[in-house]
């Protein structure tokens, strides 16, 4: 800047860059969580999933990494029902203030054996009560940014909607008889409550056992036993098993249900949606006539 007069001391202003809003940081216990977050928190929030695309929460292995996002963390969203047995020590291990949102509250729990069935986001209606409670915790979080929060959400629960009336069409189309399939992991419970379809899991097997030749003849004989259709993989199991399986009893390879996790972006399920609307995509395709 050029003075005019030359004994007057030139004062230049800068203008200084309006500091963007600070956004909510948040982890997610796993990655169907970590989407659901991302759709009502939008450019508001920073999210990280502890648990990423194609890992299995259920036996997930915390590493100091995890402790120090959480100690950095304002809201740790969980999906409880005892999903995330691992999770308390790291939090205790963490320290920090974060404050913990369990997304399912508000979901009527299904009995998996003795305990509760964790896997209530299977059922699109459950994840309509995740994000309802994932909105009301960003909102408490952040009030300035609620107004925000509430329209985020309202699109997603829109778009949620669609996808269970997607759902509900979809099934219609397979004859009654025909809707049941065998999977190797019971992570299907809502599901079937929801939408009438009987998922039946093998004998013994789980994503944390590994089959012995007698629990393989006993998958077998269930097959045979209740006429069963379809066999179906999930993204955390032995796609060995299943072609035994279906190779011994005539049922029908279905592809890949996926259940506990979402795929990175290059893969079939890489959000809550495109993971729902690949289960039910390949489960009319096994079952319908």
């Amino acid at each position: 800047m050029r003075c005019i007069v030359p004994w007057l001391i030139c004062l230049v202003a800068f203008a200084t860059p309006v500091r963007a809003q600070e956004r909510l940081t948040v982890v997610a216990s796993f990655s169907i969580l970590g989407d659901l977050v991302r759709n009502v928190g939008g450019d508001l929030v920073n999210v990280t999933t502890l648990v990423g695309p194609n890992a299995d929460v259920h036996v997930y292995t915390p590493t100091p990494a995890d402790a120090k996002t959480i100690a950095g963390a304002r809201l740790v969203i969980v999906n409880g029902l005892g999903l995330e047995g691992w999770l308390p020590r790291l939090v205790q291990s963490a320290g920090g203030k974060a404050a913990i949102v369990v997304a399912s509250n508000g979901v009527a729990p299904l009995n998996l054996g003795k305990e509760a069935d964790p896997h209530a986001w299977q059922a699109v209606g459950n994840a309509k009560i995740y994000v309802a409670n994932i909105r009301d915790a960003l909102a408490a979080a952040v009030p300035a940014d609620a107004s925000s929060f509430r329209t985020n959400a309202e699109r997603y629960l829109a778009e949620l909607d669609a996808l269970d009336a997607e759902v509900r069409a979809a099934v219609k189309k397979i004859p009654p008889e025909r809707r049941k399939v065998i999977s190797t992991h019971n992570a299907f419970g809502y599901f079937a409550g929801a939408y009438r379809i009987d998922f039946i899991a093998p004998v013994g097997v789980s994503t944390e056992t590994e089959p012995s030749a007698r629990d393989v003849a006993e998958i077998i004989g269930q097959i045979k036993k209740a006429k069963i259709p379809a066999v179906f993989l999930e993204n955390m199991s032995d796609d060995r098993l299943i072609g035994r399986i279906a190779a011994e009893t005539g049922a029908k390879v279905g592809g890949t249900l996926f259940s506990d996790a979402l795929t990175d972006e290059k893969g079939e399920a890489p959000t809550y949606i495109a993971m729902v609307k690949h289960n039910i995509r390949a489960l009319t395709s096994a079952l319908d006539r």
